[in-house]
């Protein structure tokens, strides 16, 4: 397994334990060793060449062009590392998360073996283009010399095979793996209790979480509705300021607090220009809050079938689009009872942790 330290990977690889096959990780960051994952062995500690105990992240934060000339000429380059790891593991499969994150600084090590290469798409992987000028080389290059593809929606099969894949597609999976729904089915109250709209708060050159909140401000909404914002940046805060507009702006959240809120929430509300199957719509699914969603290149359409268990924003930058469509869900109860039951079928067919893990286990156990 090649990958940075995220929550996602971490849920993906934990469906290989007790899979009977010898799991290694080489930690691309070089972030550390994560307890949690005990039963891995991990490749850590193999990038430092300066200030190998302390200082680093001191360094990194007040002298960050420091930092990056002395990291450039003293820390192990990715390559090297790499490279060393496979020589020492003799691997029988490689899987790299994300494609600018791992496979662009693989490449040139996995061009020069046979080793079966395993992408995972994620996220904006392979649909967004903008600021990647070599995009139309570097994609190409590193597709051609995969073998198996995992993708979280099936827009982004589309898009490998039209640029070069012409390996084994594993399947559409979600990106974390399945859900514990038994565990999550606390947190889940009745549609007529629920009384807030969620929105997530991701402000940035993708995320338009501000066309939403203007959205909502266009609205006259019933008085007993609240507007919470999770995963909110300062900058969008400021914007709306809590005391003016009335919402309630949450920063970072543990996961547990976010199921807690999901299931509380009426509407669940993502908006992005670019994106894969995003994990908070699938929690969304789980936890029995409407979905209205974003729909970049066709990938939330894979899960949300329109005026029926979500609504799609076809429109992201437009705020009068996603107001009809708040409109629209806040005044069809039938449509929101309706989408509650589908969603809870869906949960339990599609996407329960250990439908998934098994499907995966069965992935990998087909790799030659």
């Amino acid at each position: 397994m090649v990958s940075m330290n995220s929550i996602h990977f971490r849920r993906w690889v934990t469906q290989l334990e007790d899979s009977g096959h010898e799991v290694y990780w080489f930690d691309i960051k070089d972030q550390g060793y994560i307890p949690s994952l005990s039963w891995i062995q991990q490749i850590t500690d193999w990038k430092k060449g300066f200030l190998k105990k302390k200082g680093r992240y001191f360094l990194k934060r007040k002298f960050p062009k420091l930092y990056q000339r002395l990291s450039e000429k003293f820390d192990v380059k990715i390559s090297i590392g790499f490279a060393k790891a496979v020589e020492e593991i003799q691997p029988d499969i490689i899987h790299s998360f994300a494609l600018y994150t791992t496979c662009v600084p693989m490449y040139e090590v996995m061009k020069t073996n046979t080793i079966p290469w395993v992408y995972s798409s994620w996220g904006s992987d392979l649909f967004n283009k903008s600021n990647k000028p070599d995009y139309d080389i570097t994609v190409p290059k590193i597709l051609k010399r995969v073998d198996y593809l995992f993708a979280d929606c099936h827009r982004d099969f589309k898009i490998a095979s039209a640029n070069g894949f012409k390996g084994q597609f594993l399947g559409v999976f979600p990106g974390g793996g399945g859900y514990h729904l038994e565990a999550l089915k606390k947190y889940i109250q009745p549609v007529e209790k629920r009384n807030i709209i969620l929105v997530k708060g991701y402000e940035n050159e993708l995320g338009k979480a501000s066309v939403v909140l203007n959205a909502v401000r266009i609205l006259d909404l019933p008085e007993k509705m609240k507007v919470v914002v999770y995963g909110s940046t300062p900058a969008l805060q400021q914007a709306f300021q809590e005391e003016e507009t009335g919402f309630q702006f949450l920063s970072a959240i543990p996961h547990k607090a976010l199921f807690e809120l999901m299931g509380a929430s009426l509407i669940s509300i993502g908006n992005s220009i670019s994106d894969g199957m995003p994990n908070t719509l699938l929690e969304a699914i789980c936890l029995g809050a409407f979905p209205i969603q974003s729909n970049p290149g066709g990938a939330s359409e894979d899960v949300i079938s329109s005026s029926e268990n979500g609504l799609l924003i076809e429109e992201p930058l437009q705020e009068k689009h996603i107001a009809s469509l708040i409109k629209t869900a806040l005044e069809n109860k039938e449509m929101i009872h309706n989408a509650f039951t589908l969603n809870s079928v869906k949960a339990a067919k599609e996407l329960e942790y250990m439908k998934i893990k098994k499907r995966v286990v069965k992935a990998y156990n087909s790799i030659q």
